[in-house]
């Protein structure tokens, strides 16, 4: 499925149909969350349903991450696509509602920062230069290109990014500026990453960030920026490459799905997590999101089948976090 088409997905499933076509079943599968995990997750549904000869349905909707676990932890969902870690305020809502989960790594994402292919004057950007132009202070002060960086044009900089009920806004935020959550407010923002995706694409002084596929679906009508690190190494585009070997920092994260250990007990549920985790390699790949080894699809499958509950992340983001730390802590 193009990730282009997500938009009109989620339509169809707040209208009760699934992004593949299907009308009112009587087993169903809930899934709400993320738009960055949303291309694996409904992947995953459209093969699982086919398996299925159409049996069971799989919705996913696409309420950002922040807005799934609010769902999520009403009870609504049975499984919640997450482009973070569960946050301290999130458990402690699933525990008063008496929900409770089990966390399942799903891929890596490179989260993306984008120009218009006709700016002609970065060539890289540092954490600090990120920094600069997103923290909370630059509202309303840093409106131009050269207040950044001397040596860059007298031209307006016109902010593109994530929607505060993303996740990938506060991934972002926490990685550049510290904390997350603290961000500027005067850019457009969007849940939508094609919305994002087409205000770059128009505005040579534009400037956005989302995750890794959906630029590799317009990279003709974007231009991915290397990033310098807080270290000051030299700077690394984001690619697949550099996501495994770890050296594209601080905005390579893991993502994941949440699933409700009540819902687990329902076949279908069960039959749906464990399709996912015995084909998110492959699929994983095809929607151009870096696989875990597969050994960690197998700690899933462990993890599921022992209801392990709960989180290995403390409420917090683990910025910076590689594939080989995520598996010795996957391995506790």
């Amino acid at each position: 499925m193009k990730i282009t088409n997500y938009a009109a997905a989620a339509a169809l499933v707040l209208s009760g149909v699934s992004a593949s076509g299907l009308v009112h079943a009587d087993v169903l599968v809930k899934v709400d969350g993320s738009s960055t995990v949303y291309p694996i997750t409904e992947a995953v549904a459209e093969d699982f349903q086919k398996s299925k000869k159409n049996a069971i349905k799989v919705t996913v909707g696409i309420s950002g991450t922040g807005g799934g676990f609010k769902k999520f932890c009403r009870g609504e969902t049975d499984i919640s696509n997450a482009s973070r870690p569960i946050l301290k305020k999130e458990i402690d809502d699933c525990k008063a509602a008496g929900i409770e989960y089990m966390e399942l790594p799903v891929a890596y994402d490179a989260l993306t920062v984008v120009v218009n292919p006709k700016n002609d004057w970065i060539k890289s950007l540092t954490v600090a230069e990120l920094k600069t132009m997103w923290e909370p202070g630059a509202q309303g002060k840093i409106t131009n290109w050269k207040q950044v960086n001397p040596a860059w044009p007298d031209r307006p900089l016109k902010l593109f990014g994530a929607g505060a009920d993303s996740g990938t806004f506060d991934y972002f935020t926490e990685a550049i500026n510290g904390k997350s959550k603290a961000s500027r407010g005067d850019f457009t923002a969007s849940e939508d990453d094609n919305v994002l995706v087409q205000g770059v694409a128009r505005d040579v002084g534009a400037l956005g960030f989302f995750g890794f596929a959906y630029y590799e679906e317009n990279k003709d009508k974007l231009r991915a920026v290397p990033i310098v690190d807080k270290e000051g190494k030299p700077a690394v585009a984001p690619s697949i490459k550099t996501v495994i070997d770890g050296s594209y920092q601080p905005l390579a994260r893991p993502i994941f799905i949440y699933v409700n250990a009540k819902s687990a007990d329902k076949p279908e549920v069960k039959e749906f997590v464990e399709y996912y985790m015995k084909n998110a390699e492959k699929l994983t790949k095809e929607v151009k999101y870096v696989p875990l080894p597969a050994k960690a699809y197998d700690y899933n499958l462990g993890h599921f089948a022992k209801r392990d509950k709960g989180t290995k992340f403390g409420g917090e983001n683990k910025v910076g976090i590689t594939i080989e730390e995520l598996m010795k802590l996957e391995a506790k």
